[in-house]
């Protein structure tokens, strides 16, 4: 009975010093864990979405539209639009083919609630529509970019019409609407892709007036800064980096710089 008593309290003791190595571990690392760093989900001190995604201030909520949908042309054919004429403190952010495809970039739409228009081609969406029905449920619209992304200029009324109104039909198919806006690949057209674009029951055609590549902006006409109502196009990249999210942080910062926000393209047009 002695010498049990002997080796009992070592082994006791052991494994009382055991189950508080056990028990203050994970309560020091929890005390010093990811969870309550700024921005971690569930902490907090959770950082402001704008933080989140690399902006200084929030973004200034648009104005209600101050500008009706433009009329059609005197030939009963589509307005082509680069900007919007309007006073309101806005420009329009749309994206072009559907390349990218990066889960991420939904998230931020919906967290910095942006209003924008991604003009679709079949051929290089392929498979990966499910993404674009994500971003439409967070509110971007889904615009019409052609079946194939050919260049329509000089192509026969047939052609041109084939290219349009079968991504209208795909666009309808897959999301259950027609899209009102149209964009020609490369920004070129002629009067058969207007006449085109109006039998397939577009409302106008969408080009831009700055473009916004790797990190600067190109402008196509006029004074090199933004101005309300500028149409801003983000075309796909053939190199990963900087990636989707990294170029829309930047324009979006040039955007406050220039005292405007973000607006919906389909509230004006």
């Amino acid at each position: 009975m002695t010498g049990r008593r002997r080796l009992a309290g070592p082994a006791l003791l052991l494994i009382l010093l055991t189950g508080c190595a056990l028990t203050v571990t994970p309560t020091e690392r929890s005390a010093k864990g990811p969870s309550d760093r700024v921005g971690a989900p569930g902490s907090s001190s959770e950082a402001p979405p704008h933080v989140r995604w690399g902006l200084t201030t929030p973004l200034s909520p648009p104005p209600q539209p101050s500008l009706s949908s433009p009329s059609r042309r005197p030939d009963g054919l589509p307005p082509v639009v680069d900007r919007v004429r309007t006073r309101d403190k806005v420009v329009f952010l749309t994206y072009d083919d559907g390349a990218e495809k990066d889960p991420r970039f939904v998230d931020m739409v919906r967290e910095l609630r942006l209003p924008v228009s991604m003009f679709l081609t079949d051929s290089v969406v392929g498979p990966g529509y499910g993404h674009f029905a994500r971003l439409r449920s967070v509110g971007a619209s889904v615009q019409n970019h052609t079946l194939d992304h050919a260049a329509l200029r000089g192509l026969p009324y047939a052609g041109q019409r084939a290219e349009i109104c079968g991504q209208q039909n795909k666009l309808r198919s897959r999301f259950g609407v027609r899209p009102r806006l149209f964009r020609p690949p490369y920004g070129t057209y002629d009067t058969t892709t207007l006449r085109a674009a109006a039998d397939c029951g577009i409302a106008a055609v969408v080009l831009w007036r700055a473009t916004m590549n790797a990190d600067t902006l190109t402008y196509t006409d006029g004074a090199p800064r933004l101005h309300p109502g500028d149409i801003i196009s983000v075309p796909a990249t053939e190199t990963p980096t900087p990636n989707l999210r990294s170029r829309t942080t930047h324009l979006l910062r040039l955007i406050q710089q220039a005292g405007l926000t973000v607006g919906r393209l389909e509230d004006y047009l």
